[in-house]
This record gives structure tokens, C-alpha cells and sequence, in this order.
């Protein structure tokens, strides 16, 4: 599902948008694809529907001043920050479910979320939610799925990239990982860790020790390190079906590791053979890590 500006209406039959479906005649065979049929003076005779639309949100933002997209009691999150616009402009109480959980601090590039209303939504609705967001959360889409469509359940892949900055950079601060003693790292050695990963199913030594699971396994697609000389910065990219909370950044604290001589390729082995923690474990700040994809069956 690439990024996209504007809202489709993705049922099958319909028409494009609302803007056209309130320019052509009404049959009875759209009535499964409209709310607020007691609006349509020509339809006063049927009984009132309260259908429910579904809408998957693209957006991205960026996590600096909150506590990761889950709502939060006492702090701000990104979910809170949409409801509250979302719940303005439909003059509704809306709910939104995300495609995940980033933490305080985390980034997204690419995030996909999704919330129901009976309100079928003018093309003009992406500029106006917009303009009741903050500058550090855009939505780039909004487009009708149907109903029981889910933004986190229906998601088979993720993607993330995590940032370390070779050199201080004041417009990097908030966005990447200041690193000093790159010159200390062996690069090769953090590939290798890298390299291990796709073989393994489970990763407890890369999950948070209060996080409360019952089971470890992640089908990890890829992940491998980039040089990008011209940014001054080397990335981490990796891809799987789910994480583990806190995974991609303490997998990043281990190749750090590694590549400073802390630990060895073979104890990250050996920890995932026998799914036991490292002897020495790093997470990384949350500062340079970004969720860069999502993608779903339709």
C-alpha cells in the first residue's frame, strides 16, 4: 500500500469518492456503502442505517515529544494527539487502533491506523484533520476498507531503519544515534550479527524482560547493515512479520557491541541457540529508530 494523498473508496461497485457519490442517482444496490441515509430527502420512506464506515489513516510523525503512539495517562502519545483531532471534526467520540506499538521517543516514516464512523467523509477531510494536527504528525491518506479490516491484525510485514550519526550534526539530534567513536567499530563484525538473524525463528535475547510474552518468535525476512557516506550516518534495515518490544533496539545495542570488541559474534550465537539473554546487554536511544513500512493482503 504505497503513500498516497486524497480518499478512495475502495468497495467493490461503488464509486471513486464521496464527492461523486453525492452527484449520481441512489439505487438500492449502494445502500450497503452509505451512512446517514435519513439525510437523502428522496429516501425518507427507508428506514433509517447507521452504517459503519471503516478508514485505514497513512501518516508518519515524529515521536520526540511523546510517549510512543499508545495512549498514555499522564504523557502525550500520537494516538491520543489523532483521537482528539478526529473526534473535533466528526463531533464523535473516535477511537483509533494502530498497526503497532512504537515507545517513547520512536519515529515513523510510514504508519498505518484505521477507526470506523458513520460519516462518509468529504474529499476536503485530509486538509481539514491536517490542519488540527501538530507539524510533528501528517496524514498522508485516508481511504475505506472494509469493515472488518484491521490495521494491526491484517499487517504481515514491518520494516524499520535505525540511524547512527558519525558525526554531531545539530539537525540530527532528535533523529539519529550520535555515535563518536565510530572509528572503534568493526563494521564487518556488525554485519556478521546481522547476518545471523534470518536464521532464527525466536529472539528472547532481543525482547525487553518485562514485556510479558509467552512466546518469542518473529519471522524475520532481512536485516543487514548500510553505509550512507554522503549523510555521514551507517543504517540498520530489518524486516519481519512482528516484533518483540524493544528487539530492533537492542539488537542494535549488540552489534555495537560487537563491533567495539564488547562481545563476540559467537555469544550472540550461542544466545539465540540456547534463547537465553547476552551477558552484556545495550539498548539503543530511541532517537534514531524508524518505522519505514507496512504492508497488508490488500
Amino acid at each position: 500500500m504505497s503513500p498516497r494523498c486524497g480518499f478512495s473508496e475502495t468497495y467493490p461497485g461503488s464509486v471513486q469518492n464521496s464527492h461523486e457519490l453525492a452527484k449520481k442517482p441512489l439505487h438500492l444496490s449502494h445502500l450497503s456503502h452509505l451512512s446517514h441515509l435519513s439525510r437523502l430527502s428522496h429516501l425518507s420512506h427507508l428506514p433509517t442505517f447507521a452504517l459503519r464506515m471503516r478508514y485505514f489513516l497513512t501518516l508518519s510523525y515524529r515521536g520526540t515529544h511523546y510517549a510512543g503512539w499508545q495512549v498514555q495517562p499522564n504523557a502525550p502519545s500520537v494516538q491520543a494527539t489523532l483521537e482528539a483531532a478526529l473526534s473535533t471534526i466528526l463531533r464523535d467520540k473516535i477511537d483509533i487502533t494502530g498497526c503497532g506499538r512504537t515507545d517513547a521517543g520512536v519515529h515513523a516514516r510510514y504508519y498505518v491506523a484505521h477507526f470506523s464512523s458513520e460519516e462518509i467523509l468529504p474529499p476536503t477531510f485530509l486538509n481539514s484533520l491536517n490542519s488540527l494536527l501538530p507539524n510533528d504528525v501528517a496524514v498522508h491518506e485516508i481511504r475505506t476498507v472494509s469493515p472488518e479490516s484491521h490495521a494491526r491484525f491484517d499487517a504481515y510485514e514491518r520494516s524499520y531503519e535505525y540511524i547512527v550519526s558519525l558525526r554531531k550534526d545539530p539537525f540530527s539530534t532528535e533523529t539519529a544515534w550520535h555515535y563518536p567513536l565510530y572509528t572503534r567499530l568493526d563494521f564487518l563484525k556488525m554485519q556478521e550479527v546481522a547476518a545471523l538473524l534470518p536464521n532464527y525463528s525466536a529472539f528472547f535475547p532481543f525482547c525487553k524482560t518485562d514485556s510479558g510474552l509467552e512466546q518469542y518468535t518473529c519471522a524475520l525476512k532481512t536485516a543487514f547493515w548500510q553505509k550512507r557516506p554522503e549523510d555521514h550516518q551507517w543504517v540498520f534495515h530489518i524486516t519481519a512479520n512482528r516484533f518483540l518490544r524493544g528487539m530492533v533496539r537492542l539488537i542494535v545495542g549488540a552489534c555495537v557491541q560487537v563491533g567495539r570488541g564488547q562481545l563476540q559474534v559467537a555469544d550472540v550465537k550461542t544466545a539465540l541457540d540456547e534463547q537465553k539473554p547476552l551477558k552484556k546487554s545495550l539498548s539503543a536511544p530511541p532517537q534514531g529508530l524508524f518505522l519505514t513500512g507496512v504492508k497488508y493482503p490488500f
